[in-house]
């Protein structure tokens, strides 16, 4: 397994829709663990293709992040391919949702409060589970990965041109 490469905004292949994945092959069991195993490095609970400079529909996420008995000491993932989300309800505040992608930044993000997902697993097997919570959250912002969406997409004007702002002063800086 390899760590790989997480790019950050303002990266313009971070905002390109997705290709689905046709065949589910070794080469995509081996980026699914290589995800896996830079989303734990990273630390994050979720990682989509995209944040990895591949435009497949593909996401990993942390098996136990919905668990709140969990100590982090169990570095177990979840591949999703092709994952959708198929059904949603509820609203929720994502408080202080952030990203890999997006540095040095988090805000509160209205997403909804269940969602239901249909996708493939690594041996090709469908799937479909209703995700409630942190789990749901994860999952939408997942797949907003896979749809060219950020999280800085879903907050207000204001709030996104002020992260734009400083970025582009941090950048200048470096």
């Amino acid at each position: 397994m390899a760590i790989l490469k997480i790019l950050t905004y303002p990266e313009k292949s971070l905002l390109q829709p997705s290709d689905k994945v046709g065949t589910i092959d070794d080469d995509i069991i081996k980026l699914t663990e290589d995800m896996g195993e830079t989303m734990f490095e990273a630390p994050g609970v979720g990682l989509a293709a995209p944040q990895v400079g591949v435009n497949k529909r593909i996401i990993v996420y942390d098996s136990n992040a919905a668990n709140p008995e969990d100590d982090g000491s169990k570095k177990k993932f979840t591949a999703l391919i092709n994952p959708e989300i198929i059904s949603a309800s509820g609203s929720i505040i994502s408080e202080k949702e952030a990203c890999l992608s997006v540095l040095d930044y988090s805000s509160d993000v209205k997403r909804y409060e269940t969602v239901t997902v249909k996708a493939l697993d690594t041996e090709g097997k469908q799937l479909e589970f209703e995700a409630q919570g942190i789990l749901a959250v994860i999952m939408q912002h997942e797949i907003d990965h896979l749809d060219g969406i950020l999280f800085i997409d879903r907050i207000s004007i204001l709030k996104r041109t002020m992260y734009k702002k400083k970025l582009a002063k941090k950048l200048k800086i470096k």
